[in-house]
């Protein structure tokens, strides 16, 4: 079965791509939401290897310090990218979530763009521009979960 994660810097379009995911049918969790995230910043583990030992495709969202303790669940880790600038101003006008718009918030983002991200970058199996238009990225992750065409299923 696939599990994919998509990953990536606040504002990268994780949640945007998530929800035209979701509209198409897939079962996504976006683990900022619904206490996925414990108060230390990581994943509940418990309930993270739970949900992946589940039987069918699904789509998780997010990034946090303990993800890489799941890659090998994931059938493909996917990493949203953007330039920082504008990962600031899609932070700087959401309205769905408060971190991004303070100056401080806008300096970590900046910094975790240094420091995270080449991490994240190591980990993915695939990036993909968070610039493009989001059916275009949902189709990506959906040729993803569809899997490679074997040569006998025609």
């Amino acid at each position: 079965m696939s599990r994919i994660l998509i990953t990536g810097m606040s504002g990268a379009g994780k949640t945007t791509v998530l929800h035209e995911l979701s509209r198409r049918g897939y079962r996504t969790i976006d683990t900022d939401y619904d206490a996925w995230v414990l108060p230390d910043g990581t994943w509940d583990e418990q309930r993270m290897s739970a949900l992946l030992a589940s039987d069918s495709p699904l789509v998780v969202s997010g990034t946090v310090e303990n993800q890489g303790r799941f890659y090998d669940r994931f059938s493909d880790v996917v990493l949203l990218s953007a330039p920082v600038e504008v990962l600031i101003e899609r932070v700087s006008a959401r309205t769905n979530n408060t971190y991004g718009r303070s100056e401080a918030d806008q300096s970590a983002i900046r910094q975790y763009v240094l420091d995270v991200e080449p991490l994240l970058r190591n980990g993915a199996t695939l990036e993909l521009d968070g610039r493009q238009p989001v059916a275009e990225l949902a189709d990506e992750v959906e040729r993803l979960i569809a899997g490679p065409i074997r040569p006998d299923a025609r």
